[in-house]
């Protein structure tokens, strides 16, 4: 069995009573805008950069909230069994301006600030909630 890590670095951004949020390609489910970090990139330049690109929006990263770690068995295209390793760093942070748009030809294909109200009935990654509950008490959704 082949083995493949991955480390990604993501956004926790809530304003206005919602999160900023993009959804995946293939699954529909929506999660944290960002992705995978580039051999030798610092993983707070790798969230602003991916940010950017799956939104259009800049980002200014805050705090680290939280580092999570799954492992899963995948088969590649040519058939061969992978033992997969994704090592995502969490980090809080704020919008500053840009455009909402949507990334064409990646992984995600929509981008929208979601109303936390409406997170409940939202098919989502695990990474989305356990990114709002690392929140600071000032800056966690009531």
């Amino acid at each position: 069995m082949r083995k493949r890590q991955r480390l990604g670095a993501y956004a926790v951004c809530v304003q206005g009573g919602a999160v900023l949020l993009s959804r995946f390609t293939r699954s529909g489910r929506w999660t944290l805008p960002g992705g995978g970090v580039d051999h030798g990139e610092h993983p707070r330049d790798a969230v602003v950069r991916e940010v950017f690109e799956e939104t259009g929006l800049a980002f200014v990263v805050g705090p680290l909230l939280d580092v999570l770690s799954h492992r899963f068995e995948h088969t590649d295209p040519d058939g061969v069994l992978v033992d997969v390793h994704n090592v995502q760093v969490l980090f809080g942070g704020v919008v500053t301006g840009g455009t909402l748009t949507f990334e064409i030809g990646g992984s995600s294909d929509h981008a929208a600030w979601i109303p936390l109200a409406d997170l409940a009935e939202l098919p989502r990654t695990s990474a989305v909630d356990v990114g709002l509950s690392a929140l600071s008490p000032a800056d966690r959704p009531r």
